[in-house]
């Protein structure tokens, strides 16, 4: 490990993989690289920016590491803070994936290499230009003087005369990295909501990570850790929540319908005191015994006829939702428990029927962006990403706030004991307001 540990810091090379636009190659790369480095015997921890559900699982797999999501605005910068510092502890390097483009969104990628001093690299794909892929890494470098430029990674790029092009147009204070020979072999599986979830095609990440730690050697990025100076974490600790839900057992719906889950939100609810129990909509016969249920997203329009056909559960549901016990559903989750669900076959399904209202995979443009869900109990923070839309809802509860825009977010629906939007909520972020979802009578005792 190459970490130099004091009181107050760690000490751990890093760096920040970014681009100029979202389908350069970013995922491919980072992940090619910490599997290349795990060959090698090397702890990697890899981070990735923003409300990311599938990229995680990806890199969490090719590192053989578990992956945080890191976002400045939804997590706070001292919880950023705190996973570097635990990261570095243990890591011979630290993989950060950016999201979209290199300064896109509020916070952005570079706001969050800047914050904590990571270098960035640029990864571009280079198909159809040379020397403008110069220009554009320049412009990228020296748009802002508190991002380090480390160098260019140049994806699809396709001969010799075509790196040498790109590298002779470079100054000497931006080299070229890398230069990586467009392969079929390392390219990772998409759909419509991004990447296909590791869990799925699990044989098939392998060979392409094997792949693709190929493709990396071959570009001569074997020694890559000797090109990078060490970064310094500084200590930080994250506020010890109280046991609010001592004693309360959550039911966690968790498989190919349902995966979009937070690591950060089963551990405060596990220091929270909460016992999480998991099972499966689409293969399990009933809800264990539970107080509460969590239902997070995830991709049940794949699933609705297998959801569907699994009537002891819809009947489970509906008889845990009889109880009056606490239901929070996020997305997918929201989906479930509406009257019916038509997939993207437009094929109509039924689904809980928990809650009024009809759920459809209906055109090509979604929501998606930043969000504070606003309840009663508190405001947590949030993001929404869907292709879906909800039809025929009782009246909301509240709408999400926008982080950047005036117009009403998510509808936040509240029926009896059910909590359903197509938000994903950031626990940590207000663990008391969550505290009080899966358990409302703890609403007067806790000074909210």
């Amino acid at each position: 490990m190459n970490a130099i540990n004091n009181q107050d810091s760690v000490f751990c090379p890093a760096l920040f993989l970014t681009a100029p636009a979202s389908g350069q190659g970013k995922t491919t790369v980072t992940a090619a690289l910490a599997r290349m480095l795990k060959r090698q015997g090397k702890v990697v921890r890899v981070f990735k920016t923003g409300p990311d559900f599938l990229d995680p699982q990806i890199l969490a797999q090719a590192s053989g590491e578990h992956v945080e999501q890191l976002d400045l605005w939804m997590a706070g910068e001292n919880y950023c803070r705190y996973q570097f510092y635990q990261a570095a502890k243990e890591a011979d390097l630290i993989i950060v994936e950016g999201a979209m483009g290199m300064f896109d969104g509020e916070p952005s990628s570079a706001d969050l290499a800047a914050t904590f001093n990571i270098p960035m690299a640029i990864v571009m794909d280079v198909k159809g230009m040379a020397q403008t892929a110069a220009a554009i890494s320049m412009g990228l470098a020296n748009y802002r003087d508190d991002v380090q430029v480390a160098g260019l990674i140049a994806n699809s790029c396709s001969t010799e005369r075509h790196r040498q092009l790109i590298e002779d147009a470079l100054p000497e204070s931006l080299p070229l990295l890398a230069t990586l020979a467009r392969s079929e072999l390392v390219a990772l599986p998409e759909r419509h909501l991004g990447l296909v979830q590791a869990s799925e095609v699990r044989d098939e990440l392998e060979q392409r990570f094997e792949a693709g730690a190929d493709w990396l050697v071959e570009a001569g990025l074997e020694n890559i850790l000797e090109r990078f100076t060490n970064v310094e974490f500084k200590f930080a600790e994250l506020p010890i929540a109280e046991a609010y839900l001592k004693d309360t057992v959550i039911a966690v719906a968790q498989d190919e319908a349902f995966s979009f889950i937070y690591q950060a939100n089963l551990l405060i609810l596990q220091e929270l005191g909460a016992e999480v129990k998991f099972f499966s909509p689409l293969h399990d016969a009933v809800i264990p015994a539970a107080d509460a249920l969590w239902l997070p997203g995830g991709y049940p329009e794949l699933h609705a006829q297998a959801l569907a056909k699994n009537v002891s559960m819809l009947k489970s549901m509906k008889e845990f939702s009889d109880t009056q016990k606490p239901i929070l559903a996020e997305c997918g989750g929201f989906l479930y428990c509406l009257e019916n669900l038509t997939d993207l076959n437009d094929d109509t399904h039924v689904m809980a029927n928990i809650l009024a209202g009809q759920g459809a995979m209906k055109g090509k443009r979604g929501c998606q962006g930043m969000q504070t869900a606003i309840f009663p109990e508190g405001e947590i923070r949030a993001h929404a990403h869907h292709r879906s839309r909800s039809f025929n809802m009782p009246e909301a509860l509240s709408h999400g706030r926008r982080q950047r825009h005036p117009a009403p977010g998510e509808a936040i629906y509240r029926h009896n004991n059910l909590n359903a939007s197509y938000l994903h909520l950031f626990f940590p972020s207000n663990p008391k307001a969550i505290s009080c979802l899966f358990n409302p009578a703890l609403t007067d005792a806790i000074n909210l």
